[in-house]
C-alpha cells in the first residue's frame, strides 16, 4: 500500500486554502462587528457578562483558525499524523478500518483504531486527497 501512495513522507496542509481564507474572513467580520458594538453609542446597553462571553468565544475561534492555518498532515512509513491543538497520530498496525469522507469543506480520513477511538485527519492538498482515497481502497479490500 505504501508503494502506491508514492514517495514518503508525504506532507501537505491539513485544510484547503479556500477554507482557511473563508475562516479568517469570517473572523475579521466578527471582529469588526465586536469593535463597532464596543465603540458605538449603545455599548452601555451590552451586559458585561455577555461581552466577556463573546470575547472568550472570539478568542477561542482565533485559536482554532490559527491552528487551521498552520496544521499539516503527514503520511509516513510509521503511520499518519497531523499537527493540531493536540497532535493526532495513528500507526498503520493500529488501524482496523478507515472511511474516506469527501466533504465539501475538507476531505477527511477517519481511521478506526484497535482501541475503538476514531482519529480524523484532514487533507488540504490534491496529493493528500489522492493518498487518502488509496488508503481507503486498500482497507476496504481487507
Amino acid at each position: 500500500m505504501l508503494g502506491e501512495i508514492g514517495p514518503l513522507p508525504l506532507r501537505g496542509t491539513a485544510w484547503p486554502t479556500l477554507i482557511k481564507i473563508m475562516a479568517w474572513a469570517v473572523l475579521i467580520l466578527v471582529g469588526m462587528q465586536i469593535t463597532l458594538v464596543a465603540t458605538g453609542p449603545h455599548r452601555h446597553d451590552v451586559s458585561p457578562v455577555a461581552a466577556v462571553v463573546v470575547l472568550v468565544c472570539f478568542l477561542a475561534l482565533l485559536i482554532v483558525a490559527r491552528f487551521m492555518l498552520m496544521s499539516e498532515t503527514r503520511i509516513t512509513q510509521d503511520g499518519i499524523e497531523q499537527s493540531w491543538i493536540r497532535p493526532r497520530r495513528i500507526a498503520w498496525d493500529d488501524i482496523l478500518f478507515v472511511r474516506y469522507i469527501p466533504m465539501l469543506t475538507s476531505k477527511r480520513l477517519i481511521c478506526f483504531s484497535r482501541s475503538g477511538r476514531p482519529v480524523v485527519f484532514q487533507a488540504g492538498t490534491r496529493e493528500l486527497r489522492a493518498a487518502f482515497a488509496r488508503i481507503a481502497q486498500v482497507y476496504r479490500r481487507r
